[in-house]
């Protein structure tokens, strides 16, 4: 069973990777957290990785922290939390916020990620509750992904928030607002600062 990989980034997405170990390439499903945080491609990367086996498939799921590593293995213990789910949440809420969220029973805040719904909710919020110790503090992150000057990564990013779940009207109004806010602050956003100022609009 894998549970970490180190080495070069191959290709990079908003939902997984390509990890080159010594001349094979390992397809690795990422949440938007670790996503944030990966080097350029062509560099050096390591992850935490949880080997996801069914009768049909092998797929493999990367982390950029233990903690990421940690709280999706809590989810995907949940009754009817999927890994796709997991990684969805993930996308949508660092551990240490879910972690207050789990706290505090705040219901309505797991709900405003797709795919979550009242029951999931209440579900995850009870499975949860005596199993979460208080969050740890997170590692800075790296230096985000600077894109080139013909691609302000909007597509990219609209395919991302359509992979976790978002309808396309939804995406695109966040994205457009999104990309009005970091115009007063740079004048070429990256791909990540278009996620995070998106999904905080969405949330």
């Amino acid at each position: 069973m894998i549970a970490h990989l180190e080495g070069r980034l191959r290709h990079k997405a908003p939902d997984h990777v390509i990890v080159d170990v010594h001349g094979v390439g390992y397809c690795v499903y990422v949440p938007l957290s670790t996503f944030y945080d990966l080097p350029d491609v062509g560099s050096s990367a390591s992850l935490h990785v949880h080997t996801h086996v069914r009768e049909d498939s092998l797929q493999l799921f990367g982390f950029g922290t233990a903690a990421e590593k940690d709280m999706f293995l809590h989810l995907i213990a949940v009754n009817g939390v999927g890994p796709k789910l997991a990684l969805t949440i993930l996308s949508g809420i660092q551990p240490d916020e879910l972690h207050r969220v789990v706290l505090f029973q705040d219901r309505q805040r797991l709900q405003k990620i797709p795919g979550i719904g009242k029951k999931t909710a209440d579900r995850i919020l009870l499975e949860l509750k005596d199993r979460l110790r208080l969050p740890a503090s997170e590692p800075p992150p790296v230096a985000p992904l600077v894109l080139s000057d013909e691609d302000d990564g909007y597509g990219d990013a609209y395919s991302a928030l359509l992979n976790l779940g978002y309808r396309p009207a939804e995406a695109s109004k966040a994205l457009r607002k999104a990309r009005s806010v970091l115009a007063a602050v740079t004048e070429k956003p990256t791909l990540e600062q278009l996620l995070r100022e998106a999904l905080r609009i969405l949330a």
